[in-house]
């Protein structure tokens, strides 16, 4: 997986922050889907590399249950985690112990949470009271 995330680090489109971030996610199926952060110079409107990977097996059909974990690495000396609007769809469209195994760029250091880790006084659905 570490090769796979360190490939796709070229295919990130970065040219504001140089931060580049690639994400893959695993479905208990086995299929994968890939992600690269984008950047526009209006920020809102590029994506990060974990949603554009999640939204990639969302659009394949695939369901909050099929997601088994997601893998991260970006060019730094220590792992990266999503930030809190990824973090957001990962506690909307995953399981809350879907694991995030996030890699630096060498593979000499690797963190393993659950989103329910990473969200620990998360918002979703049961919040919003709708039936």
């Amino acid at each position: 997986m570490q090769e796979r995330l360190r490939e796709l680090l070229e295919n990130s489109y970065a040219p504001l922050s140089n931060y580049k971030v690639a994400a893959i996610v695993k479905c208990s199926d086995g299929n994968t889907f890939e992600g690269v952060n984008i950047e526009t110079t209006s920020p809102a409107s590029g994506v990060c590399a974990e949603r554009n990977a999640l939204y990639s097996a969302i659009a394949q059909g695939y369901k909050k249950n099929d997601i088994e974990s997601i893998y991260i690495m970006n060019k730094g000396e220590k792992p990266c985690f999503p930030c809190f609007i990824c973090r957001q769809a990962l506690n909307d469209l995953c399981n809350p112990e879907t694991f995030i195994v996030s890699f630096n760029y060498k593979g000499t250091n690797t963190v393993s949470v659950t989103v329910k880790d990473l969200c620990p006084f998360s918002f979703g659905e049961e919040d919003l009271n709708v039936k």
